[in-house]
């Protein structure tokens, strides 16, 4: 099927009868991927790496096993943050499933890495930790050793947001 046919609304992004409609597949598939990728890597950090030792990878670059119970870049641990920021992203995730963003390819895109880093967090949060649901701990792993140790639901988020800032400067 072409971009213009209007029976397929997935791959549609514009309609002379009102605004094109939401590609949720493409955001879903997105995020769905996202996840999974960020669920396998952490689960082999934790796997790999919970003895204390690191893997030096390139350059700075290493693996190595970090918890974080606050916000970005561990802002907040200990505070009791984690079940807010949880809160949070589930919001920003809904918002940009429904938003005008995902009614373009880059948008659906970009929302989708932005909601699969939340969810890939989300999850850990929700259960990776003693303390009761949502009182986990974030996986994190990578570590430049000049930059805050994350992981791939963190990268899925930033790079969602630099894309969702391009897609928005080219199609405002």
């Amino acid at each position: 099927m072409s971009e213009t046919d209007p029976v397929d609304p997935v791959v549609q992004d514009e309609s002379p009868d009102g605004p094109a409609p939401r590609k949720l597949t493409l955001f879903a598939l997105v995020a769905v991927v996202v996840v999974a990728i960020d669920q396998l890597t952490k689960t082999w950090a934790v796997r790999t790496l919970d003895d204390g030792h690191f893997i030096e990878v390139i350059g700075s670059l290493r693996f190595q096993l970090a918890f974080n119970t606050g916000a970005s870049f561990s802002m907040g641990s200990g505070k009791g943050i984690g079940p807010w920021v949880t809160v949070i992203a589930m919001g920003m995730v809904v918002f940009l499933a429904v938003s005008s963003t995902s009614r373009t390819t880059g948008g659906a895109v970009a929302a989708g890495l932005i909601g699969g880093g939340a969810v890939g967090n989300l999850i850990d949060r929700a259960f990776r930790g003693d303390q009761g649901f949502l009182h986990g701990a974030v996986v994190d792993f990578i570590n430049l050793q000049w930059w805050p140790v994350f992981n791939v639901a963190d990268m899925g988020v930033v790079v969602g947001a630099i894309l969702l800032v391009i897609v928005g400067l080219r199609n405002p």
